[in-house]
């Protein structure tokens, strides 16, 4: 093979420099599928006092009844210790919890041992953030999540990877890349570059190595708009905003027999492509989305399990719905979905792989041009100061 290999293409932290560890929230109770189920859950914990409340809490080194912090950035929530917590639940935030999970989350800093509030004060409408997922020696598939959401950085194999936003300050300004990049790919392509390209191009051709996500840069700018359009495809998928993705008629997955009130068990019938939930049955269920694995994770049983798990009674995160959520099943419906529209596209992925592997622009071409390595100041978080945040004691915040 003439060229470069794939091994020496870029790590993707080398061409987005900041990136973020994941957020490290410390105990269960404040996350949920269900917002309702965390209002109750406050209700619970400010209902208790004392000793009793401390219990609820689970405390930890970082996070005690008597802490005192900040607001997180952005958001509205009490900033006294929470020994003397009342009043209604803090808004929670809809997040990334690991691939294709969108949970909720109170967003009062008192609860998180390590919230990461560099990332809270970049979130917002024109935000995308990447997820690198943990790698497994061996194992295939997505080494990289996009969401608009803000991620947790949770990695189903335990090896958390880095979350990287598109870009460093609110409202789509001063793109996360290493400086001059696009304008580089601007000479080599002969045509626009967008900030998003890179993130699509990202999402088609990236793959999980034990140093961290690769992404080869092609040559050939035909090859570059091939990977782009087919990454425009993932991310709509992964984002799964405005209309909603559907296989085609006979193929769309459908309950064939009611899902049981506490369902316990998930089983896959790979000869009747169907999914059984107790008595209860979903088909057609492709083999492909079934099988979909991340870090060496079967995502459907990931899903399932963290939404039938016994808690241990009494603890707050016994407190949600005493059945199944008619909006479970919706959200399961449209997951299969989007896992087996996702794996109709890994055939296009390994080809494009294939094809820049044989016409790469290396690190040498990009340490060459000066791109690399970033500049330090890349690294670090831009200074973002266009509200007030509260501090401890409703205090505000400096910054």
């Amino acid at each position: 093979m003439l060229g470069v290999t794939q091994d020496e293409a870029p790590l993707l932290k080398e061409l987005m420099p900041w990136t973020v560890a994941p957020l490290r929230i410390g105990r269960d109770w404040p996350l949920a599928p269900e917002r309702a189920s965390l209002k109750a859950r406050w209700e619970a914990f400010v209902r208790a006092e004392g000793a009793e409340r401390e219990a609820l809490l689970r405390p930890s080194r970082s996070r005690t009844l008597r802490t005192a912090v900040a607001q997180l950035p952005g958001r509205a929530s009490g900033t006294e210790p929470l020994a003397l917590a009342e009043g209604p639940c803090p808004e929670p935030a809809q997040v990334l919890n690991g691939p294709f999970d969108e949970q909720w989350l109170i967003a009062d800093h008192r609860l998180i041992d390590v919230a990461r509030p560099e990332l809270w004060r970049v979130a917002g409408p024109q935000q995308l953030f990447l997820v690198e997922q943990g790698y497994v020696p061996e194992g295939t598939g997505t080494a990289l999540l996009a969401t608009a959401l803000l991620p947790d950085g949770r990695s189903p194999a335990g090896r958390p990877g880095r979350i990287l936003p598109l870009y460093r300050r609110p409202g789509g300004i001063e793109p996360n890349l290493a400086p001059g990049l696009t304008e580089f790919l601007q000479r080599q392509y002969g045509r626009e570059i967008l900030p998003e390209h890179l993130l699509t191009w990202a999402l088609a051709a990236s793959r999980a190595t034990s140093e961290g996500v690769r992404v080869p840069l092609p040559a050939d700018p035909d090859i570059w708009a091939h990977g782009v359009e087919l990454g425009h495809r993932l991310l709509w998928l992964h984002l799964r905003t405005g209309e909603r993705p559907k296989l085609p008629g006979g193929r769309r997955p459908y309950v064939r027999a009611a899902l049981p009130p506490q369902p316990t068990e998930l089983l896959y019938d790979r000869d009747e492509e169907t999914l059984q939930i107790g008595e209860g049955r979903i088909s057609p269920v492709p083999a492909e989305a079934w099988d979909f694995h991340i870090s060496g994770v079967r995502v459907l049983e990931l899903w399932f399990n963290r939404r039938t798990r016994p808690a241990e009674p009494g603890t707050l995160e016994a407190i949600g719905p005493r059945t199944w959520p008619q909006e479970r099943t919706s959200e399961l419906l449209e997951l299969i979905t989007v896992l087996a529209l996702l794996a109709e596209l890994r055939p296009r992925q390994a080809e494009l792989t294939e094809a820049v592997g044989a016409n790469a622009l290396g690190l040498k071409s990009l340490h060459r041009a000066g791109l690399l390595p970033a500049p330090e100041a890349s690294r670090r978080p831009a200074s973002v100061l266009d509200h007030h945040e509260e501090g401890p004691g409703g205090q505000f915040a400096l910054l």
